[in-house]
């Protein structure tokens, strides 16, 4: 014969937010636990990777933990990932040489048109 197991909540709809666990306690009784949603990594906001050294937790959760808990001491710490960091710090210093070189060839063909 098979046991009943009632609910603990109110709403009997499987939906995300009513996920349920069927558990047996020591008394040999079935009850319901209810499960929290899963969490998801915060992603780079470049590649889309989940960033390392930040935890998944739920929005709401990250009010309760501390800042460094949320970061990764470095430029663009809690917002993107090594690689990206990497490829923007590259990115502009290639851009800067760039533009002097435009300036050094600017300066050097200036004279000779007088």
């Amino acid at each position: 014969m098979a046991q009943r197991v009632t609910l603990r909540k109110r709403t009997p709809y499987n939906t995300t937010s009513n996920r349920r666990r069927v558990v047996k306690t020591p008394g040999g009784k079935l009850i319901l636990h209810h499960l929290k949603k899963l969490a998801t990594a915060p992603k780079c906001g470049d590649c889309g990777l989940a960033l390392p050294g930040v935890p998944a937790l739920r929005p709401r959760a990250y009010a309760t933990i501390s800042k460094r808990q949320k970061t990764v001491s470095r430029a663009y710490g809690g917002s993107r990932c090594a690689t990206c960091v990497k490829s923007r710090i590259t990115r502009a210093f290639l851009i800067e040489e760039a533009n002097i070189v435009k300036r050094v060839l600017k300066a050097q063909t200036a004279p000779k048109k007088k």
